[in-house]
């Protein structure tokens, strides 16, 4: 985020790189604050400080200084003295909200993310995972020992409500009898899938610990009778019979061989001419400005080998593992919906 006046002004060049150098102070106070659900507390209208800093258990004073600090860049507003209300850019803050972001800044904001891009210069001097080497294990890993972790870790996946709609709105699942989702989280891809397509039969498959955090939900959205739920491990077997299969936000968290494990998994398991979903940044070339580029580098940072492609890097990944890439479809959300079929 840039530290800029909301009114229009004219910024020299030093001046927007010194905003840029300490954007990472609006970083952690954004994150201290959808931590507490400061946004939820005003949902009803204006609070002053101290009503909020009795709800939240903080220091009345600093917790002023903070919102004061994100009230001048147009998070929050300062109606009267000490007094705080919403604006457009604090909404998302809040719980319950469609677009909310509120899950996925406590997750960035989290003592694991915070100090692993903390270790940037490790990964750049040695081209490994920063987390592995603080932690000594994998992000998975973590998160299935850490279950709050984990559990922000699958909110913040899910939390948006409209997330789904531009993935629906462009791509046709009409022709889909069974779509098997590999590594889908707690399933709310899956269940706008089943939602907007009722004589389609879905699978959620992912570690058995995300599959029990997943059922209460998955089961209200779609029911039993719609959605199977499958606990296992994608590197060594997914399920069987589908006649499509979706990976989202997945095979970028692997390096190219362990991208490979995953795919001939899914061409073994799926039906003859079955079809392969995978949704994912696709890197552009040049300078252009894209949103991938940066969680390319979060990849670096957080999973070994982990990587966002461009689009010559994922026709090879396919094409060596049995797929014949038909169809790159760019989204609202930036990430794009690659197709590929089953070859013999």
């Amino acid at each position: 985020m840039v530290l800029s006046d909301p009114k229009p002004t004219k910024i020299l060049p030093p001046m927007t790189a010194f905003q840029w150098v300490h954007a990472y102070w609006v970083s952690r106070m954004v994150y201290v604050v959808a931590k507490l659900g400061i946004a939820d507390l005003l949902k009803d209208g204006s609070q002053h400080c101290d009503v909020l800093a009795a709800a939240t258990n903080t220091h009345s004073d600093s917790l002023y200084r903070v919102l004061r600090s994100l009230a001048s860049i147009g998070i929050f507003a300062e109606t009267q003295p000490r007094y705080f209300e919403l604006t457009p850019l604090a909404d998302c803050l809040q719980s319950d909200v469609p677009d909310s972001i509120q899950a996925i800044t406590m997750l960035r904001g989290e003592e694991h993310y915070y100090k692993s891009w903390g270790s940037l210069m490790y990964s750049l001097q040695t081209g490994e995972s920063a987390f592995e080497h603080l932690y000594g294990m994998d992000l998975f890993q973590y998160n299935e020992e850490n279950p709050i972790q984990g559990k922000i870790f699958d909110q913040a996946m899910t939390s948006s409500k409209n997330a789904y709609t531009p993935l629906i709105e462009v791509y046709d699942f009409s022709s889909i009898d069974k779509l098997v989702d590999i590594g889908g989280g707690e399933g709310g891809l899956l269940a706008a899938i089943l939602q907007a397509y009722p004589t389609m039969k879905g699978v959620l498959f992912d570690h058995p610990d995300v599959i029990d955090r997943a059922k209460d939900s998955l089961e209200t959205a779609v029911g039993n009778d719609r959605c199977q739920l499958v606990g296992g491990d994608f590197f060594e077997a997914v399920p069987a019979g589908g006649d499509t299969y979706l990976l989202k936000n997945v095979l970028h968290n692997w390096d190219d061989q362990r991208a490979k494990d995953i795919l001939r998994r899914c061409h073994q398991a799926m039906k003859e001419q079955g079809r392969l979903l995978v949704i994912d940044f696709v890197i552009p070339p040049d300078n252009e400005l894209s949103w991938g580029k940066f969680m390319d580098v979060n990849m670096l940072v957080m999973c070994p080998g982990g990587r966002d492609r461009t689009e010559a890097e994922f026709r090879d990944l396919l094409t060596s593992t049995g797929f014949k890439l038909t169809k790159i479809i760019q989204t609202k959300l930036e990430v794009s919906i690659i197709e590929a079929i089953k070859q013999e």
